[in-house]
């Protein structure tokens, strides 16, 4: 009997850009929330846990008003993500409040998660065809000639833009179905003829809007864990003295790729994928939630 995947959500996020605790704002026409979606997504395609990454501070208020939507539905577990869980032999930086980044924030859920699982954001709407993919591809992922094996579900990076400022994309290139490299950018602003980084002042680089972005919906197993771990002890070493540099999932997923043990298989998907970064990017997301509620491709009420 085959396992069934997990759902890890990684929902720690300060939602500093956008002014709040967007993972609690709700979205959909009978006040869901992206992350209802999410669940209820992956649940339909299989999936048979989730675990949420938070944070200690807004435990309480978390699982009275997401968690419990949940655990009548699916097992739901809790990992919590602390700026102060570092590996024997290092320290927080004097004045440093911001969270390690999105390897940090997996490697809090390790002891809570032993089967092939999905990691996502908490605030990104992936789609019912994305989950679908990624779930039928997690059982495929046995290590192969002694590499790894994972999966990456991309999306065009002119549709993961907004209109009211930059966004941070890792930009993926790939061959014959897997992916060669991710360059993390973290200020793309969209133009009239697709997009640009503006990340380094002096050098511009100009996207066609056409590029494979990863929105952080990876295939992993297990195996991820002592890699990132491995991973981010050489992070600290290179920049665990510093204010706000952060350890990146798909920066550490290339490395993986560009040392030979890791492949990582493209999933395309007909999903389409809305966020939201600023608070003026709700208004679309509500109305493009209404458009598939409309459209019956989601019940309203959501759970019934």
């Amino acid at each position: 009997m085959s396992t069934k995947p997990t759902l890890l959500i990684l929902a720690a996020g300060m939602g500093s850009r956008y002014g709040g605790l967007k993972q609690l704002d709700p979205m959909g026409p009978n006040g869901e929330t992206v992350l209802d979606y999410s669940v209820f997504d992956a649940v339909r395609a299989g999936f048979g846990k989730v675990v949420f990454v938070i944070r200690r501070d807004f435990e309480e208020e978390f699982k009275t008003k997401v968690g419990s939507r949940f655990d009548k539905r699916v097992p739901v577990e809790y990992a919590f993500q602390s700026i102060t869980d570092l590996p024997e032999g290092f320290s927080v930086p004097e004045g440093r409040v911001k969270p390690w980044g999105t390897t940090h924030a997996v490697l809090a859920a390790e002891a809570q998660v032993k089967e092939p699982f999905a990691m996502i954001n908490a605030d990104d709407f992936y789609g019912r065809d994305a989950f679908a993919k990624l779930a039928a591809n997690l059982p495929t992922l046995h290590p192969v000639d002694g590499r790894k094996r994972y999966s990456l579900v991309g999306f065009q990076l002119k549709n993961t833009l907004s209109e009211h400022g930059s966004v941070a994309r890792g930009v993926c290139t790939s061959h014959e179905g897997k992916l060669t490299s991710v360059t993390e950018m973290t200020k793309i602003v969209k133009t009239p003829s697709g997009a640009r980084n503006e990340e380094d002042p002096d050098n511009h680089i100009e996207l066609t809007g056409h590029e494979l972005v990863s929105m952080n919906f990876w295939g992993f197993t297990p195996d991820v864990f002592p890699q990132l771990r491995e991973a981010f002890v050489n992070f600290l070493k290179k920049d665990g003295t510093s204010q706000k540099s952060e350890c990146y999932v798909p920066k550490e997923v290339d490395l993986f790729i560009k040392q030979g043990t890791a492949e990582v298989e493209v999933l395309q998907t007909s999903s389409s994928w809305f966020g939201v970064t600023y608070p003026e990017d709700k208004e679309i997301v509500v109305a493009s939630i209404k458009k598939l509620t409309d459209a019956g491709e989601y019940p309203a009420p959501l759970w019934g």
